[in-house]
């Protein structure tokens, strides 16, 4: 099964969310547009380059919304799609592996539970342990500062600056 989802960069909210049995890009673009219907076009859009991610089909979707902006993480570059990786490793761990569901209906139905309880119910760290929801509601308290310890450089003054990437997508 593959699973992709929509998420805010600012609050964490998984914004929608799609599972299929297949990697045909018809699932993400189905996933993009509901998150785009229910929530609005962002400024940016981020992805990684997955196959589904860089379709014709997906890009066709997004270049519908000629103010969005695409933006696709470099190969090899893990830090670019940090948030999207921490929700994965947090499905994963919260409740794939500790509940072993035994059918695709049983999946589905604990995806939906999960996804209520990630974004309304669960507290995170890096939101001031507030959850993504209170955060989406607010417009406070959440970020998607992300500094690449890679790009430090000396300033003419002689400082450390840190080039920091700010975006804010679904």
């Amino acid at each position: 099964m593959y699973l992709t989802a929509i998420i805010d960069w600012y609050s964490r909210k998984a914004l929608a969310w799609r599972l299929s049995n297949s990697m045909e890009s018809s699932f993400c673009v189905e996933c993009l547009e509901e998150a785009l219907r229910k929530y609005g076009v962002p400024e940016i859009f981020n992805s990684d380059q997955g196959a589904q991610l860089t379709s014709d089909v997906f890009i066709r979707a997004l270049m519908k919304y000629p103010t969005l902006r695409i933006s696709m993480d470099g190969r090899g570059r893990a830090l670019d799609n940090i948030f999207v990786e921490r929700l994965w490793r947090s499905v994963k761990h919260e409740d794939l592996s500790l509940k072993g569901y035994g059918t695709l209906v049983e999946l589905k139905q604990g995806l939906v539970e999960y996804f209520r309880l990630y974004n309304t119910e669960r507290p995170h760290q890096s939101l001031g342990c507030k959850t993504p929801d209170e955060v989406y509601a607010s417009a406070t308290g959440g970020g998607a500062c992300i500094v690449d310890k890679f790009s430090q450089k000396q300033s003419s003054d002689g400082l450390s600056e840190v080039t920091a990437q700010h975006q804010s997508a679904s």
